[in-house]
Formats: structure tokens, C-alpha cells, sequence
């Protein structure tokens, strides 16, 4: 099978599902498209129509209403009317100050017969008129269907109804004013709204298509541009797959692939850096391994075979058997308890505890070597330092640092195991030595697994100590860290705390 079939039943990929996806919205935008003129529009204009024609209805009313005088009269059915009031609304009408462009204004008395008109409205089913303003034969003033307005007007006190004649349809509303002795009825005509929908209803497959191959074509190209960074990062990490470690993908982007790529350049140096120390592990374990069963073999077949009646010889024979056994248990248990500690198989169990005693009772079985050897190691643990840990764990971290330091010893053959509280409670713990220090290039990698630094060549140590001290201080959620100078010695430290959470096995610290 190739690399690079897609499984059965999977999802389209990257560019397929921004196709469906893209095709997705824009069948969704056009559905919704086609409701809102369906079921939206019409309303919606009807709606804002009518509340136009009632503010231009009270605008009319209020004018009536604050008049001080009478506006009109009727004496042996003669209409009189107050020509400064009507003029003055006249004046206003004409000049915009009360806006009646589109529209007809009826005012009619309580004999349902018209007293003054506003004509701005071609056809006009109201008063029937032929496209004039102001009045005159153009116009007439008391139509049946005006008449028949008025009366509902004057009966019911309000009016809102749509009229249909040839073809138009009109809206009007009407109220009354002064004490409901004059009816103000105001109309405009309703636009073709309702063929505009089919309109728009009948062009919207054409316009749907359009959009649909266009959005398509966007979603086609964009989705090629976006995923190409993406099969590159896949052939990438198919190559470190196959064991090319020196793959880079050089992405000059800014974006989160940019960033993804840049993780990706950083986990193959990571994964570089692995493998050359799974290869160099295998070396020194195998040369460390080599040794030890090499000797053993070769004394034992020497106690086999010539010094077996020679008691002096087969005890020192022996003996160089016993300690090469000794040292092959202390590098395997020391794979095996660094794997349990990473792994997470071995968790701490904390208990409140004072860090400056444990420091005092491991620094006591390190007299009789320093006698032995001439060494020094001075403590500094004066004040207490409780702290929550597991013991056993912070011991073996302690035994691993002083050890480490006692392979690092200066030509003053001192070393120092130091705890001092800390202000936040907890307590900082370092080991020092004054031996020749390690280059910066190296600092970044002393607690790496199975790392031994080039002037450790030759030194006892499987290259350990240090992994197994970096995994249980990761596994307490502890900082660490080492200070050093060429030529001035090292520091190697650690923070405790008195918090009993935990990180879970493997966390980085």
C-alpha cells in the first residue's frame, strides 16, 4: 500500500472539507437570503411605511390641534375657512418643514366632507387624482371611497387600511383632532414590494451558482496555498520517520503554522539529539557491560583451570570476580531505577519532613570516604527547613549530586552540601565543588540521559547519577539547575516547597 492513501472511510482533507465547508455557508447565506424576502420583506416595508405615514399624520394633528382659533366652518352649507391658519400650513407643506413628498393628506369635518387637501401622490385612489398639487379640477374632493374612509374614521376613531383600484394599491392611515370634530387621513403609495420578491426569487438560482463556483474556486486555491506548508511538514516527519534526523522545513511565516513549523525543526533537533544518545548509551553500556563480564569470564575460567589449588590466587581472583559483578548490578539497577523514575512506575509518596536533617544524616556517611581520601565536605544546614517530599527520593538526589561532585573535586578536595530556607517557605539545597567547572556549551545538557561530558572520559560512572536526579525533581514539580565557571567549579541546586500537589510522572520542570 502507499504511503499516502487515504485510509477508508476517513474525512476528506484539508482542502476538501474547506470546499465542503465553503459550499456549506454559501447554500446556508442564500437559504436565508431567500427566507428574508420571503417572509421578511414585505412585512418589514409595510411596517416601516406605516410608521412613516403616523409621524407625518401627527405632525398635521399636532399643527390642528395647537391652532387657537377655529379652522374652518360651515354656515347654510357653505365651508368657510381661516386663510392665515391654512395658508401658514400651506407654507410649511411647500417648503419641506412638514415633509408630504409621496403622499395625500384628506382633513374632513364631521359631516365626512372634505375640508382641505394635500396632493402629492400620483395615482391616487383616494381622491383620484392625475398627478396635480394644491387642488383643482384635477381632483375630487369627496369620492365614494374618501366618503367611505371618513365614515369608518369618524366611527371608529382610527383608521389603517390598504386600498387596491387598477392595479395600485395605497396605504392609509387616519385619527381625529379637536375633540374628534376633524378626521386627518394620510396615504402613500405601497410599492411593488411583492413582485420585487419574485423578482429577486426568480434571478436568486442564477445568483446561488454564480456564488457557489465562485466561493469553490476561492476555497480550491486558498486551500492548496494553505496546505502546502502542511504536506511539507508531513514529508518531513515522514523522512525522520525513515532516520533522516537532519530534516528542516524553512516556513517564513508568521502565522501558527510559521510557529508550527519551528516546533517542528525543534523536535527534530530534539529527536536528533535523542538518537545520538540512545547510540552513545548503547556504547558506553555495551563498553561498560563489555568489561565487567570480560573479566569475570576470564578469572573464572583462570580459577577453573590454574588457580584452583592456589588458595591466595583464587581469593583475589574471586574477589576481582565479586567487585566487576558488583559494578555490572550497580549499572543495570541504575538503567532500571531511572526508567521505573521516568516512567512514572516509581511515584513520590511526600511527607512533611526538615531537609536540613536528612542533609546532616547523608553528609555523616560520606566521613570515613573523606578520611579515606582526604577530602572535606562541609555542611551548611544551621536552621531548619521543612519541607514536602518523598525522603527516599530527595536521599538518592542527594547521594547522586555529592557523588557527582566527588568525581569534580578541586585541588582543595572540598565540597559543600548547603540548605537554606527560603523566604516563601521551602528551602533551596545546593551542592557545591571548586573542581575545573563545565563550558556553557555543556551546561545545557548535564542532566540530559546518558550524558557524560568529554573531560568525564575514562572517570567511574555510567553518565546516570545526573538523569535519575533530573526525573525525580521533575516528578516533585521542583526547579533545578546548575551554576558553574571554567576553572572556578560548579553549583549544582534545587527548590523545594512545602505544597503537598504534585505534577504528573514525566511533567517538565
Amino acid at each position: 500500500m502507499g504511503k499516502n492513501r487515504v485510509r477508508r472511510g476517513a474525512l476528506p482533507g484539508v482542502q476538501g472539507q474547506l470546499m465542503l465547508f465553503m459550499g456549506g455557508v454559501t447554500i446556508v447565506t442564500l437559504g436565508l437570503v431567500w427566507v428574508l424576502i420571503t417572509y421578511w420583506l414585505e412585512p418589514q416595508y409595510t411596517r416601516t411605511l406605516r410608521a412613516s405615514l403616523e409621524n407625518r399624520m401627527q405632525a398635521i394633528t399636532d399643527r390642528i390641534e395647537s391652532s387657537e382659533s377655529e379652522i374652518s366652518r360651515r354656515e347654510f352649507g357653505m365651508l368657510f375657512l381661516n386663510e392665515a391658519f391654512w395658508d401658514e400650513l400651506t407654507g410649511d407643506i411647500e417648503s419641506g418643514a412638514i415633509n408630504m413628498d409621496g403622499t395625500c393628506v384628506d382633513i374632513s369635518d364631521a359631516t365626512c366632507r372634505n375640508v382641505q387637501y394635500y396632493e402629492s401622490l400620483y395615482p391616487c385612489v383616494l381622491h383620484e387624482s392625475s398627478g396635480a398639487f394644491g387642488g383643482g379640477s384635477y381632483f375630487t374632493r369627496d369620492t365614494a371611497m374618501a366618503v367611505r374612509l371618513r365614515q369608518l374614521l369618524f366611527s371608529q376613531g382610527t383608521l389603517y387600511e390598504t386600498l387596491e383600484s387598477g392595479g395600485n394599491r395605497q396605504m392609509v392611515v387616519g385619527c381625529l383632532a379637536r375633540d374628534g370634530r376633524y378626521g386627518i387621513i394620510v396615504s402613500a403609495n405601497l410599492a411593488q414590494i411583492a413582485t420585487a420578491a419574485r423578482v429577486l426569487r426568480g434571478i436568486l438560482p442564477s445568483v446561488a451558482l454564480l456564488l457557489l463556483v465562485l466561493n469553490l474556486l476561492f476555497a480550491a486555491l486558498f486551500s492548496r496555498w494553505f496546505t502546502k506548508p502542511l504536506h511539507r511538514l508531513a514529508d518531513g516527519a515522514r523522512k525522520i520517520a525513515d532516520g533522516d534526523y537532519d530534516t528542516h522545513i524553512d516556513l517564513p511565516r508568521k502565522d501558527e503554522v510559521g510557529l508550527l513549523a519551528q516546533e517542528f525543526n525543534h523536535m527534530a533537533d530534539e529527536v536528533k539529539r535523542s538518537a545520538e544518545l540512545q547510540r552513545e548509551l548503547l556504547a558506553n553500556v555495551s563498553h561498560d557491560l563489555r568489561t565487567p563480564l570480560t573479566l569475570i569470564k576470564g578469572y573464572a575460567e583462570t580459577v577453573r583451570d590454574l588457580s584452583g589449588n592456589d588458595d591466595a590466587r583464587r581469593t583475589e581472583q574471586c574477589d576481582i570476580i565479586m567487585d566487576e559483578t558488583d559494578r555490572l548490578s550497580a549499572l543495570v539497577n541504575s538503567v532500571m531505577e531511572l526508567s521505573k523514575v521516568s516512567s512514572g512506575a516509581q511515584r513520590p509518596v511526600p511527607v512533611d519532613f526538615d531537609m536540613s536533617q536528612l542533609c546532616f544524616e547523608v553528609a555523616g556517611r560520606y566521613d570515613a570516604l573523606c578520611e579515606q581520601n582526604g577530602w572535606t565536605l562541609r555542611l551548611e544546614a544551621d536552621h531548619a527547613c521543612p519541607v514536602t517530599a518523598d525522603p527516599g527520593m530527595m536521599e538518592r538526589v542527594l547521594h547522586n549530586l555529592l557523588g557527582n561532585a566527588t568525581q569534580h573535586l578541586g585541588p582543595d578536595g572540598v565540597f559543600v552540601l548547603r540548605a537554606v530556607p527560603l523566604p516563601a517557605g521551602g528551602c533551596r539545597v545546593e551542592v557545591e565543588d571548586h573542581g575545573p567547572g563545565i563550558p556553557p556549551e555543556e551546561l545545557a545538557h548535564v542532566f540530559d540521559r546518558y550524558y557524560r561530558a568529554r573531560r568525564d572520559a575514562g572517570r567511574p560512572g555510567n553518565g546516570l547519577g545526573l538523569s535519575i536526579t533530573k526525573a525525580i525533581l521533575q516528578q516533585h514539580g521542583f526547579a533545578f539547575g546548575v551554576d558553574s565557571a571554567v576553572g572556578r567549579g560548579s553549583v549544582f541546586w534545587f527548590e523545594m516547597s512545602t505544597q503537598r500537589a504534585l505534577p504528573a510522572p514525566g511533567a517538565e520542570a
